[in-house]
């Protein structure tokens, strides 16, 4: 009656995980089952928590270091005036911006999660719908989600917890067409795919290297009372400055195992162990010779042979400058 609209903006429940991957680590002895975390079957026993963010616009603009006004002007003209509540309603400090959310995975108990003497095996993963759902192996992002799992499982088991946040940042926020444009490039450029120009082609097509936003992404650590994380499953220079910078201690940082990273993905761990990932103790000694050197999978549109190594795919006109298509 008053006008309010009120709506929840996080879920907890229960669930069974059912991956092939866990399911091949029971079968090959990576992984031994427990009854209680880990199901013969391969299913794993979780915890989940989906998250809308939900913004109190004092305390943003404090942390970003302007003023309410101007935080309340900035969001307006960046969303083209869909919320003009903003400007109008000052009296308003909540609220739910138009962006995505996250999902949090706990294996194990969550009460040991602010406990700094009992092991915190974490990883922050932002969505790879191509990766992460439909195997596409030009990317590391699903081999990296898989074996942080199985790593969460794993510490789950020794007493601690297991940890994966899902973030909807899609091609580093820059969405699906985006990435696909920026795979064409790649594929196309003159030389082929090569980690030399790696970065240099997602600038090439958007502009910008990377727009994801990491200042708040470490806040769901924080309402999960984590203040130490023993394991941290990524290699990522950003996200690991990021949640250090708010307080965070991290011990170990993993990196993805060489062999669970596909022949197509090496031009990706190649260029960002060269700019700055952490190489950890598998990937020492890339170089510029190095850089220069690591070459992705070949397009050939002209491929007629059905038994052919390259990829095939249809032959584009030359007015076809916008078509989009993945072969990778």
């Amino acid at each position: 009656d008053k006008g309010f609209d009120i709506r929840p903006t996080i879920a907890v429940t229960k669930a069974h995980i059912d991956l092939p991957e866990c399911r091949e680590a029971v079968r090959t002895g990576r992984l031994k089952p427990d009854g209680k975390i880990l199901m013969p079957s391969g299913k794993s026993m979780c915890h989940k928590a989906a998250i809308e963010p939900v913004w109190y616009l004092p305390e943003i603009a404090r942390r970003f270091g302007c003023t309410e006004t101007h935080l309340r002007q900035s969001i307006f003209r960046m969303t083209n005036g869909m919320y003009p509540e903003l400007i109008t309603r000052p009296d308003i400090k909540i609220f739910l911006p138009p962006i995505g959310g996250l999902t949090i995975y706990i294996w194990g108990d969550p009460d040991t999660i602010p406990d700094e003497d009992i092991e915190l095996t974490c990883r922050v993963h932002d969505e790879c719908n191509g990766s992460d759902v439909f195997g596409s192996d030009i990317c590391t992002c699903r081999p990296y989600l898989t074996h942080a799992i199985e790593e969460a499982i794993k510490t789950a088991q020794r007493g601690g917890a297991g940890l994966v946040i899902y973030y909807r940042k899609e091609g580093r926020s820059l969405g699906e067409v985006t990435k696909y444009l920026v795979y064409n490039t790649r594929k196309r450029q003159e030389g082929g795919d090569s980690a030399e120009n790696y970065f240099n082609c997602t600038e090439q097509v958007a502009g910008v290297q990377d727009t994801r936003f990491q200042a708040l992404m470490p806040d769901p650590l924080h309402f999960l009372g984590v203040t130490k994380i023993h394991n941290f499953i990524s290699m990522s220079d950003m996200k690991y400055n990021a949640i250090v910078s708010t307080g965070i201690k991290i011990v170990n940082r993993v990196e993805i195992p060489k062999e669970l990273v596909p022949d197509d993905a090496q031009v990706e761990i190649t260029a960002k162990v060269f700019h700055g990932y952490n190489a950890g103790e598998a990937y020492q000694g890339i170089d510029k010779e190095e850089l220069k050197k690591c070459k992705g999978r070949e397009y050939n549109y002209e491929a007629s042979d059905g038994g052919s190594d390259k990829e095939e795919g249809p032959v584009p006109k030359k007015s076809d400058s916008n078509i989009v298509e993945e072969h990778a």
